[in-house]
C-alpha cells in the first residue's frame, strides 16, 4: 500500500519535535485547553484498540502549540501498543519538552475496556489551579 500524504505528515510528527509559535500575550498567566477526541493506540497486551479523549491545559510560557502539529502527533500513536499510563505520560513529557509551559495537566479519558474507565491525569511544572476535570460518561 502507498503512503499517503497523511502518513508522512503523521509520521515526522512523532519523530520531530512539536512546532511552537511565539506566546501573543507572554506578559500574563492564562490557560490554553485542548481536547482531541480521537486518540487510538493498541493494547500492549491484546493488540486490541484503545479508544479516548486527551485533554490538555497548561499556562504557557514564551511558546504555544501549534494545533495542527498538536492534532498530527496525537494521531501519531494510532498503531503504537503501549498502555494508558505510558501514552499519556509520554504526551506529558513531549509537551512539555517541547512547548515548555509553565504549568501543565494532561488527562488521558478512555473508553471502557471490559466494563472499566480508566482516567489518567499527570501534572508537570509550577502549580496552577486547573479548573476541575469531568470525565465523559460514555
Amino acid at each position: 500500500m502507498t503512503a499517503t500524504y497523511g502518513d508522512e505528515a503523521i509520521r515526522r510528527a512523532a519523530e520531530q519535535p512539536l512546532e511552537c509559535w511565539p506566546n501573543p500575550a507572554g506578559d500574563r498567566d492564562y490557560l490554553i485547553h485542548l481536547e482531541h477526541p480521537e486518540f487510538t493506540a493498541l493494547c500492549p497486551r491484546s493488540g486490541y484498540p484503545d479508544f479516548g479523549t486527551i485533554v490538555i491545559d497548561y499556562c504557557p510560557d514564551t511558546w504555544v502549540v501549534e494545533l495542527k502539529a498538536f492534532k498530527l502527533y496525537i494521531n501519531s500513536f494510532r498503531n503504537q501498543r503501549l498502555s494508558h499510563e505510558a501514552a499519556i505520560n509520554g504526551i506529558a513529557d513531549r509537551l512539555m519538552q517541547d512547548v515548555q509551559p509553565k504549568a501543565l495537566r494532561a488527562i488521558g479519558d478512555f473508553s471502557r475496556r471490559g466494563n472499566v474507565k480508566t482516567v489518567i491525569t499527570v501534572c508537570l511544572g509550577n502549580r496552577w489551579d486547573f479548573p476541575d476535570y469531568r470525565p465523559l460518561l460514555l
